[in-house]
This record gives C-alpha cells, structure tokens and sequence, in this order.
C-alpha cells in the first residue's frame, strides 16, 4: 500500500507566505532584476515613487524579492526602497495612534459606509496618522483650500512631513504637486447622481478643516487611489488635529 507524503509542511509554507504582505516605495530610480544580483537580467526600471510589496522579509545578496505594481515580479536593491510597515491579507482591526497630545486616535471603520465607490481603492493601511503642513489644493479657487468634488467629498492636499515623504508615489508627484491627498466623506453637497447614496441627508462629517498653511495630524485609511494617476491618499479621514497656527 502507498504511503502519501505529508503535506502540512506545505500547507504551513502557503500560509505563511500568504499572510505576508508588506508594502514598500522606490525613493529612488531602480533596477527591477531576475535574480538578487547586479548581473542579472533587468526586466523593467522602477520610477521614484513607485508602490511594491515585499514577497520576503529578508534580504537576498542585499537585495529584496518583491512585486511590483504592474504584477511583475523580481529583485529589487534594499536600499533604493523605503518600507512602510506589514499588513496582513486576513482581516484585522485598525491599529489605533498616539496624538500629538499623547492621546489615542482611533481610526473610524464606519466612514467607509459613506465611501462613493470604495472598489477602486486600495488599502495599503487601515490606520494610519501622519503630519505635515496643509496646502492649497484650490488653487485658490476656495477659502478653505480644497477641492469641493461632485461626490461631496474634500481633495485636500498635506505637505507631508519629511519622516512620511515616502508615502507619495509617482502620482503624487506628477499630478498633486508633491503632495498627500486627504478626502474627508460627505463634507459638502453630492451633485453626482450616482454617490448620493453613500451620503445621504441624514449624514454629514463632522470632521473641521484646518487652514491653509496649519502644521496637522491626519487620521484615517492610507490607500491608493486606482483611478486617475493612482496617487497615495489618506482616505477617508477620520480626524484632523491642528498642531501649529498658521504664522
């Protein structure tokens, strides 16, 4: 009679590997390789900016086996890349953040009921809190420095401090200006038909801007927009904390 080969040494290996998925950014131009070594083949150059995710934690030859956002896969040279934390592909609860203040900001998961078309975000994230300086995202176009889109949400743009410079990818920086989008939900009045469901009268954020030229700290979901140039934003914001008046 034939014995199988146990198979959960397998199983545990697919595991493993599949819970792993940490996210990482290009902070400067790189050689996409077919092997961890300078010799090997190059299969594409990654532009400054550019989203991967990590398929190892560990080093290889000083180089890191990773994914890069048009699904190919190869090597890439560590220190050309800056790590933005580990995720996971199994649900998780949003992981809370210390305020300026010493406080806890907790991320809000029922904003994402509000979300016009949450598909055609990627949530590299769930909670994230960063700081930086808010800019005119108007073009002065609006008091408040934002952009007043048609599904009522704010597009709102923070010069990110330099310890989260390497959240922008290549679309922040040919399309916003350097800059992190932030969208808070239903701020203003939905004109597009098709997203008023997502706020519907009963609701409108209580979430309060903060002037043009404030030094913040912004709460909320750390995803990739899909549409457009497929910038990073922090979407949707749970809170805005004021750190420093304009002068």
């Amino acid at each position: 009679m034939k014995t199988r080969p146990c198979l959960l040494p397998l199983i545990f290996l697919l595991t493993t590997s599949s819970t792993f998925a940490q996210q990482a950014t290009v902070k400067r131009n790189v050689n996409l390789r077919s092997d961890p070594s300078t010799a090997a083949q190059v299969l594409e150059t990654l532009k400054i900016g550019a989203s991967l995710t990590l398929l190892n934690p560990a080093k290889q030859n000083g180089f890191y086996h990773v994914k890069a956002e048009d699904g190919h896969a190869g090597w890439v040279w560590s220190k050309n890349v800056s790590l933005l934390g580990s995720t996971s592909t199994t649900p998780q609860q949003p992981s809370p953040g210390t305020s300026a203040g010493g406080g806890v900001a907790q991320c809000d998961d029922s904003l994402w009921d509000h979300v016009y078309h949450p598909q055609r975000l990627i949530v590299k994230q769930k909670c994230i809190a960063v700081t930086g300086t808010i800019v005119d995202a108007s073009h002065g176009q609006h008091p408040d420095g934002v952009r007043h889109e048609a599904d009522g949400d704010t597009h709102g743009w923070i010069d990110l401090d330099p310890q989260f410079k390497s959240l922008l990818n290549a679309g922040n920086v040919s399309d916003e200006g350097g800059n992190l989008v932030f969208e808070i939900v239903c701020k203003f009045r939905v004109t597009q038909a098709d997203a008023k469901s997502a706020c519907p009268a009963s609701y409108h954020s209580p979430v309060q801007l903060a002037p043009v030229g404030s030094h913040v700290r912004i709460v909320g979901s750390y995803v990739q927009d899909t549409n457009h140039a497929r910038w990073m934003e922090i979407h949707p914001v749970t809170s805005i904390e004021l750190i420093a008046n304009p002068q």
